[in-house]
């Protein structure tokens, strides 16, 4: 598994963006957040039309508006194809609203890159990735297929990872960090 330090993989790929037709698709690419000059989260989940990966991407829904007010991306991604990811945000209420992309990596080789495929059914870890602006993979957290994540430990990560001080076991945002 691609780690800490290591410049994440370049990629351009199609990502579900919409329910409006016409306007349902949009690709993204690596450099997308870096010439913006933000953060990326990404966290992959294993396959759509499942059980515990629509709670994860609610949570990361309902806390996008965080993850902005932190100058980061949000990208979802999968290795099901567009279609799939559309069909699903249709067919599921809690996706229907979803306000950052659905990333479609239908060859796999972002993930492969990434080095986050499951042996067997060659689908992706549940792993979450925190990009800082120059693109240098700066947390990776990966959880057992069956486990769900923890969107607010993903923030309170961020928040520390931003403010490029060190921060002790449990720290939060507006706690004092560790003066050296």
């Amino acid at each position: 598994m691609l780690g800490l330090g290591a410049k994440f993989p370049e990629f351009k790929k199609t990502s579900v963006v919409s329910l409006e037709k016409g306007n349902e698709f949009y690709e993204i690419t690596s450099q997308d957040h870096v010439n913006a000059g933000k953060w990326m989260v990404m966290f992959w989940w294993p396959k759509d039309f499942t059980f515990v990966c629509p709670t994860e991407i609610a949570a990361f829904n309902n806390k996008n508006e965080d993850f902005a007010d932190r100058d980061a991306i949000l990208i979802g991604a999968s290795t099901d194809s567009e279609f799939v990811h559309l069909a699903w945000r249709k067919d599921h209420d809690d996706l229907r609203g979803l306000q950052f992309p659905m990333l479609a990596d239908t060859s796999k080789s972002l993930a492969e890159s990434l080095g986050i495929l499951e042996e067997n059914e060659k689908i992706a870890y549940r792993v979450t990735y925190i990009v800082d602006p120059q693109g240098i993979i700066r947390w990776v957290c990966a959880n057992d297929l069956s486990v769900g994540r923890n969107v607010d430990e993903v923030l309170r990560v961020l928040d520390a990872l931003q403010t490029d001080e060190l921060c002790p076991c449990n720290w939060k945002a507006g706690e004092e960090t560790i003066a050296a």
